[in-house]
């Protein structure tokens, strides 16, 4: 394998930061680690844009940022005293966890980690090492470079795509949603999971109390966190097909409860994912991905509490069906509305339409330059699924020419592609552990206990 003694980080938010973090934590080598928006820097989207409110879906006993030191964070917590293994902490407090982390290893690092405030426009690959080119003009050259560039905003529905800002928000976290508005104005989110119910609580944050509206295709909500019976988790993982699979969790909930059932998967969920074909893949993500990723990405109680809250106050209602189209009008924007069971449509007036349809993962739609330079080159292609850029198991990146290049990897949730379960901090605390041995040679060392 390459030996580097230089590694090029692009993007640190969660996945970047963290893979920095151990790649120096490992190795002797020198990171230099590249974000343009510094008050992202350690955090990234999820814990960056996070209000006062908005809490983890996962307990910290479970939200360590190392995968070999998994009491980390709720060691932190406890020191602070504001929380426990238990707690569902806060997202500001998380962001502030990882933020301390990185201030730790440059003070730890030293000259050994670079950290610069500047966009990657392109970079270059030879047999020499890599090139990257900032928008400030600047040059940087290492020995290999790692895309981390976390969660891509969502895309446009094709009524929207020429509607744009106060009525139409394209990227809930690009500004304040809450902006001018009254208690009779009427808000559509475009989406029913968690980024939906996370702009919900944002809203009403802000002290909003005119009406919401969320509606997707089927009008599905995350369930709840919630105490299941005690169980014995299966200790192999099962070897039947997506469809199959689905009945046999379905059977396994009716003994030991949907959330034991789907819980005991996570270690096998990725393997699963890789043994599937292609067409089996697409049906899942065709027919069956809605329904995992509302019994899978679960809600806090508290979180639950509050939106039962707005429901019975009338202020929130979710709605199954889709928008046919939409037209600007002295209100906001005029909808043709679809219900699921309906077979016409019916108008609806709306103060402003916020996009909460989730992070685009298409390469083919994105509207970063880095990923379109490097895609139009062939550096880069989408997976077979289309859900994000194409990987191998090391975490190389696959060009055009389906070759692996020894010096372009790719971690976090763009790498759904090749592991599906590559958005919580679980999966990419192990991603990129695993990664940074492979690179620093640490892998070796452990296979032979010295």
């Amino acid at each position: 394998m390459l030996i580097a003694r230089h590694a090029l980080v692009i993007g640190g938010g969660f996945s970047g930061t963290l893979l920095a973090i151990n790649l120096l934590r490992h190795g002797s080598l020198h990171v230099t680690l590249v974000e343009r928006d510094p008050q992202r820097l350690g955090k990234g989207l999820a814990f960056g844009a996070a209000q006062d409110r908005h809490i983890l879906n996962v307990r910290a006993g479970n939200m360590s940022a190392f995968a070999d030191q998994p009491d980390h964070f709720v060691d932190w917590l406890t020191r602070r005293g504001v929380g426990s293994d238990a707690t569902f902490a806060t997202r500001r407090d998380y962001g502030a966890y990882l933020a301390e982390m990185l201030s730790d290893m440059r003070h730890l690092a030293g000259e050994r980690l670079t950290i610069i405030a500047d966009e990657v426009t392109d970079l270059a690959l030879s047999d020499q090492g890599v090139r990257l080119h900032l928008a400030s003009g600047r040059d940087l050259t290492g020995d290999i470079v790692i895309l981390a560039p976390g969660n891509l905003p969502p895309h446009d529905l094709p009524a929207f795509a020429r509607l744009s800002a106060p009525a139409y928000i394209s990227d809930p976290w690009s500004r304040d949603i809450a902006a001018d508005l009254t208690p009779d104005d009427h808000i559509l989110l475009l989406g029913t999971g968690l980024t939906a119910i996370d702009c919900a609580l944002t809203l009403d944050d802000a002290g909003f109390r005119g009406r919401i509206t969320a509606l997707s295709r089927r009008g599905l909500t995350p369930h709840t966190h919630a105490p299941s019976p005690a169980f014995t988790a299966v200790s192999e993982r099962p070897s039947q097909s997506s469809a199959a699979l689905v009945r046999a969790v379905r059977a396994r909930s009716r003994q030991v409860g949907w959330r034991n059932a789907i819980d005991e998967l996570r270690p096998f969920t990725q393997g699963l994912w890789r043994m599937s074909n292609d067409e089996e893949k697409a049906r899942f993500l065709r027919h069956l991905r809605p329904f995992w990723d509302i019994h899978r990405h679960r809600i806090a109680p508290p979180v639950a509490e509050r939106l039962d809250a707005m429901k019975a106050r009338g202020q929130l209602s979710f709605m199954a069906g889709r928008v046919l189209s939409a037209e600007p009008d002295h209100q906001g924007l005029r909808l043709s509305c679809r219900a699921r069971s309906a077979n016409h449509s019916s108008p609806m007036t709306v103060t402003r339409v916020i996009n909460c349809t989730g992070p685009l993962s298409d390469l083919c739609r994105t509207r970063e330059p880095l990923l379109q330079a490097l895609w139009q080159a062939g550096a880069i292609r989408p997976d077979p699924m289309n859900i994000g850029i194409d990987v191998d198991q090391q975490a190389r990146v696959i060009g055009g020419d389906g070759t692996a290049n020894e010096r372009l990897f790719a971690v976090g949730p763009m790498t759904r592609g090749a592991h599906w379960e590559i958005v919580a901090v679980p999966d990419i605390r192990r991603q990129v552990l695993d990664l940074a041995r492979r690179v620093t040679a640490t892998h070796w060392v452990e296979a032979e206990g010295l």
